[in-house]
């Protein structure tokens, strides 16, 4: 009797199971079944002492959100009625409601959502203001889903980045940029936050950078995000020739006096000319510094997956003077680019790729995750933009 009484203890949404949705409720991608363990609902205790504040309850949520996204689809690819639909289970306990669907044009699926704080729903359970730290809305994205009616378009945004480390011709990228620049606009940017998981996380990289490029900053959270590309590996290639290149011309001596002659004819024709572009330069740079806030993402990664592993590799010797390419010709660093890094800690174990590139591992128990403020030359490569500024003969490019 006391086995029994201990099950029945521990299955107290049984009765609920046992109802015509009994094939809903136990889908292997329901809340109940798959969700965290270790979250609860918000309550009036949050007014004290929001969980909010935590990095683990938020990255939890987070990811949560973003399962409601992949569900989304599935939920209209499957025709799942309201009442019996999956994504409603993962932002409902947390006491945020849908406010946006995000939709490719191409083929109708949903590849994102806006989630908005639910003050109605708070207030029925007597929570009168929202958890300190809690955002106002949150703009979800999700990554591929090997499903038929989306995979191709899916594919697509990933080739897409593979080929040349940008999102920006997509359909996809256009949609969520004026999504997120409408949730900043309505609600603050400081309460406003942007996340993705694999080819989301690109997505949601790029469009933060995007905004932030006009001066406006949100928080971005992102899971699994795309780290390999052609364009990273082609370009790889060409600083190491270059750098070969440079030392086999070291070798030799110079070509002849008349090429000394001539170096030194022009640089006293542009010396008065670039001293004083030089000067503007300096004073721009100053200017930008006293009011250029810093946008710092969080990126979530493992060393097991290989899509995302790079954002772990430290800089490279020849990024603080021969990685020119990177930035547009003539701009000058301003700020040192940097993200803040969460890696999953596994000691010497080695995940499987589906498991170590999957979602539900940023809500498991017993995450070990290692943090540190790192400018990676991926990240370098890819905010640097962000902290630097034109050159004196040439007028800023409107974002």
């Amino acid at each position: 009797m006391a086995k029994r009484s201990s099950e029945e203890m521990m299955k107290e949404e049984t009765p609920k199971e046992e109802t015509p949705a009994e094939g809903e409720e136990a889908h292997p991608y329901a809340f109940h079944v798959s969700g965290p363990r270790n979250v609860s609902s918000p309550n009036w205790r949050e007014l004290l002492n929001s969980s909010w504040k935590d990095e683990n309850y938020k990255r939890t949520v987070l990811a949560c959100f973003i399962q409601a996204v992949y569900l989304l689809e599935l939920d209209r690819q499957e025709n799942r009625p309201e009442e019996s639909a999956l994504a409603p289970k993962w932002w409902l306990p947390f006491k945020y409601k849908l406010s946006q669907t995000l939709i490719d044009e191409r083929d109708g699926s949903i590849f994102g959502a806006v989630l908005e704080w639910d003050r109605a729903a708070a207030l029925a359970e007597f929570i009168l203001i929202r958890p300190s730290g809690a955002p106002k809305a949150v703009l979800a994205l999700r990554g591929t889903l090997l499903k038929g009616p989306t995979i191709r378009r899916d594919i697509q945004d990933d080739l897409r980045f593979l080929t040349w480390e940008s999102l920006k011709g997509s359909v996809r990228f256009n949609v969520a940029l004026e999504a997120l620049r409408s949730a900043a606009q309505s609600y603050g940017s400081n309460n406003v936050c942007i996340v993705g998981h694999s080819l989301g996380a690109g997505f949601a990289l790029q469009v933060g950078k995007a905004l932030a490029k006009e001066g406006i900053y949100v928080d971005a959270h992102l899971f699994n995000p795309p780290s390999v590309s052609l364009a990273m590996s082609l370009r790889n290639i060409g600083e190491k020739a270059g750098v070969a290149w440079t030392r086999l011309r070291s070798m030799f001596p110079s070509s002849s006096e008349q090429e000394n002659q001539a170096s030194t004819d022009e640089s006293r024709t542009i010396s008065e000319s670039g001293l004083r572009g030089w000067m503007a330069q300096l004073n721009r740079s100053k200017t930008l510094n006293l009011g250029m806030k810093k946008w710092v993402p969080h990126l979530y990664v493992n060393n097991s997956d290989y899509i995302c592993c790079y954002y772990t590799d430290p800089p490279g010797t020849e990024e603080s003077g021969g990685d020119k390419e990177n930035v547009s010709p003539g701009l000058m660093n301003v700020q040192q680019a940097a993200a803040k890094l969460f890696v999953m800690s596994k000691g010497k174990q080695k995940q499987k790729f589906l498991e170590a590139h999957g979602l539900e591992q940023w809500w498991s128990e017993g995450l070990e995750l290692q943090l540190a403020l790192n400018n990676s030359k991926l990240i370098n490569r890819q905010l640097k933009s962000l902290y630097s500024i034109p050159p004196p003969n040439q007028t800023p490019k409107k974002p």
